[in-house]
């Protein structure tokens, strides 16, 4: 997401030592759409999931959130980061997100960010999990990257640490949004959800099949996972290029 500015040919010597950040929004993944089209139907969708959580959590107490799918290839990961964007536009609200998928993860890929040491390093006691935090790109959406890879991802998230990370970030922030490996092909997503305060399956229409959906989501709650209901994506023909009534842009400015 971001890259150096050259420096101007009449730049003064001193002022070479400042960075210019530019932000190169072509380079963030297309399928964010809380940063490529804020005021689009397809953002309004992901506050409207982003409104539901809020009013489920009446109380205001900060809160952590595992996004998760059956299967690969269901969008849990645009998903993830487009809501915790979605959580990052609250006034007042400080929201990391975490990339726990030490397997594949995308986060920093999808954001354009350099892979740093992140989750994996803290889980294993080679750094503070404050060092390791870093901004997103948008708002004031804060990011903690996967990290360091390792051999055996199910051991390292089963750390002890972990229950004592996800506090540390709830003293910090309102929102914890962790984005985990697939529920099915491993056991790391249950792990993080029976961790976390609730969970959301996403699941892709028309890709979807129901017997995995059913089974990710019995192998959740027998992991003991708050499961706070499912997020459906590409859903087809209910946006305003399909229907009209459905847009709803501001009226042109009076000459």
């Amino acid at each position: 997401m971001f890259r150096r500015k050259k420096p101007a040919a009449d730049q003064q010597p001193e002022d070479l030592d400042q960075d210019v950040v530019v932000v190169v929004d072509q380079s963030v993944n297309p399928y964010l759409v809380m940063f490529h089209e804020p005021a689009g139907f397809r953002a309004e969708q992901v506050r409207a999931v982003r409104n539901r959580l809020v009013a489920m959590n009446p109380d205001g107490e900060p809160k952590t959130l595992v996004v998760t799918s059956a299967v690969r290839g269901e969008g849990k990961s645009v998903s993830a980061l487009n809501l915790a964007m979605a959580f990052a536009e609250l006034e007042r609200q400080r929201v990391v997100i975490v990339d726990a998928d030490l397997r594949r993860p995308s986060c920093e890929r999808y954001l354009n960010l350099n892979a740093e040491p992140g989750l994996s390093d803290v889980l294993m006691g080679r750094a503070p999990v404050d060092r390791l935090l870093r901004p997103a790109g948008y708002r004031q959406l804060m990011l903690l990257g996967a990290g360091t890879r390792v051999d055996n991802p199910a051991e390292v998230l089963s750390s002890s640490r972990l229950d004592q990370l996800l506090q540390r970030l709830k003293e910090t922030f309102q929102y914890v949004v962790i984005d985990t490996p697939p529920v099915l092909p491993s056991t790391d997503a249950g792990v993080l959800a029976a961790a976390a305060d609730g969970t959301l399956l996403v699941v892709r229409l028309e890709r979807s099949l129901k017997k995995q959906s059913r089974d990710a989501t019995r192998v959740l709650q027998d992991m003991g996972a708050n499961l706070m209901g499912t997020y459906v994506t590409e859903v087809r023909g209910q946006d305003p290029e399909s229907d009209r009534r459905l847009a709803y842009e501001a009226e042109p400015a009076e000459d």
